[in-house]
C-alpha cells in the first residue's frame, strides 16, 4: 500500500509526535509499504510557530500540497496534526472526495483551560471540526477515547503507542557503562522532553528533593528556566544512544506534566530500567496506573519521586518490552481507509 503522512509535526522539529510518525514510518516500509511524508521541509516557506521559533510552519500555498499528493498517488492518506498543512490536506481531500484518517496528538483544551481559564469545549469543538472530517480518527489510550467520545468525536479507532527497546535498553548493565558519567550528586531525578510551559516544570523544579535535579531537552523556556533556577542541571538536546544513557544513568524519570496524550517518555525510561514518577493523571495512568512495581503515581509528586527510588530496575525494563511498534504499526495500517 502507498501511504501518504501529511503533517505539520516533522523534521528537524525534535517532539514526541515526530518520534512516532518517524518511527512508525520506518516499520511500515518494513512492512512493505511504501511511505511519504509531506512536511514543512517540503515547502520553500515556513514561519516560526508562534512562542516556539524553533518550530517552523510551512504556508502551502500554490497548489504544491496538491502536485506532492498526486505525485505519489497514494492508496491511503493520514492527517494528524491541525496546522497549516493538515488543514490544506483535508481540504484538499474532501474537495475531491477522498477519504482519509487523523490522529490525536495535543490536549489543547485541557492546557488552555487549567492555564488561561478557557472552557475546554470551545478547544475540543475546533478539533472535532477538523477530525469528524476524515473516514476514522485514532487515539492512543483508553481516557483519550473516553474523554474525546463524550466531547462528540466520531470514528475513534485505537492507535497505541510503544518503545524502541534495542536503542532504550539497561545501559547501567552494559561493558564498560559508568552511570556516574554525568558526575552529578545522587539520587538523580531527571526530566526528558521539551522545555516548555506547558511541561507543568516549575512543579518539578520546586520539589524538595536529595541529590540533583536533571533536564534534558531543549525548547523555548529553556533561557528562562536555566537562569530562574540555577541548581537545576540543564543538559539541552541529546540524542540518539546519548539520550538513552542519559535516561539510564538517571535513578528516577520524573513527568510533572498533566496534559499529555500518552508519554512516551515514560515507556522510554522504563525501557532504560528506571523507574518512573507522575502526576496521577491520563497517560502515566493509562500506562502504569496499574503497575506500582515500576511507577509512582500521586498528586503528591516529591513523595512519588522519593518512593520510586526503592522500585526494581529489572521490573521496570520487563514492563517495557511488553509494548512493540510492530503491533503498534499493524494497527496504523488497519485503521487507514483505502482510496477506492
Amino acid at each position: 500500500m502507498r501511504i501518504l503522512i501529511a503533517t505539520d509535526a516533522w523534521k528537524p522539529q525534535i517532539n514526541g509526535v515526530v518520534r512516532v510518525f518517524d518511527i512508525t514510518a520506518d516499520h511500515l516500509r518494513a512492512m512493505g509499504h511504501e511511505v511519504a511524508v509531506i512536511g514543512p521541509d517540503s515547502f520553500a516557506l515556513t514561519l516560526p510557530a508562534p512562542s516556539y521559533p524553533e518550530v517552523r510552519l510551512a504556508l502551502p500555498f500554490g497548489g504544491r500540497l496538491g502536485r506532492l499528493i498526486e505525485d505519489f498517488s497514494p492508496d491511503a492518506i493520514h492527517v494528524p496534526v491541525e496546522g497549516p498543512i493538515g488543514l490544506a490536506a483535508r481540504r484538499w481531500c474532501l474537495k475531491r472526495g477522498l477519504p482519509f484518517t487523523t490522529s490525536f496528538h495535543t490536549r489543547f483544551g485541557d492546557y488552555f483551560e487549567t492555564r488561561l481559564g478557557i472552557d475546554a469545549r470551545h478547544f475540543y469543538r475546533m478539533q472535532r471540526w477538523f477530525h469528524d472530517a476524515g473516514a476514522g480518527f485514532m487515539v492512543q489510550t483508553d481516557s483519550l477515547e473516553r474523554q474525546l467520545g463524550a466531547y462528540g468525536f466520531r470514528r475513534i479507532r485505537r492507535w497505541g503507542r510503544a518503545v524502541d527497546t534495542e536503542r532504550f535498553r539497561p545501559w547501567r548493565e552494559a561493558p564498560g557503562f559508568d552511570p556516574d558519567f554525568l558526575g552529578l550528586p545522587r539520587p538523580i531525578f531527571a526530566y526528558v522532553g521539551r522545555v516548555a510551559r506547558e511541561k507543568n516544570l516549575e512543579a518539578f523544579f520546586r520539589l524538595d528533593l536529595p541529590g540533583t535535579k536533571l533536564v534534558v531537552g531543549d525548547g523555548p523556556s529553556l533561557a528562562e528556566y536555566r537562569a530562574a533556577w540555577p541548581k537545576v542541571h540543564f543538559t539541552g538536546y541529546r540524542h540518539g544512544d546519548d539520550l538513552a544513557r542519559h535516561f539510564a544513568a538517571a535513578d528516577v524519570f520524573v513527568l510533572p506534566s498533566r496534559f499529555e496524550t500518552f508519554g512516551l517518555v515514560v515507556l522510554e525510561a522504563l525501557a532504560c530500567g528506571t523507574p518512573v514518577a507522575a502526576l496521577p493523571v491520563p497517560g502515566p495512568l493509562d500506562i502504569v496506573g496499574a503497575a506500582p512495581e515500576v511507577a509512582s503515581l500521586s498528586e503528591d509528586l516529591a513523595q512519588a519521586a522519593e518512593d520510586a527510588l526503592a522500585l526494581d530496575r529489572t521490573a521496570c525494563r520487563r514492563f517495557a518490552e511488553r509494548f512493540s511498534w510492530a503491533e503498534c504499526t499493524r494497527q496504523f495500517s488497519a485503521n487507514l481507509v483505502r482510496i477506492a
